[in-house]
């Protein structure tokens, strides 16, 4: 598993979500946002973006090249 996908697991599971849930909220199918956290594909730049401003973190962050939010 990668770090973005550890991460991204973990900030879903702060904010009490289900994985549709979050899905919804940053506009991607269940099944695609599935890919995301089981580490079989990564999200394009715009949805890298909607999850990180979702979230209210950086892109660093979600891709590991630092420990700050």
């Amino acid at each position: 598993m990668s770090i973005f996908s550890e991460r991204l697991i973990q900030l879903r599971k702060d904010r009490g979500l289900s994985q549709v849930a979050l899905s919804k909220e940053i506009g991607v199918s269940s099944r695609v946002y599935q890919t995301y956290e089981y580490g079989k594909s990564e999200p394009g730049m715009s949805n890298l973006v909607s999850i990180a401003d979702f979230f209210g973190v950086s892109l660093d962050y979600l891709t590991g090249r630092t420990d700050t939010p």
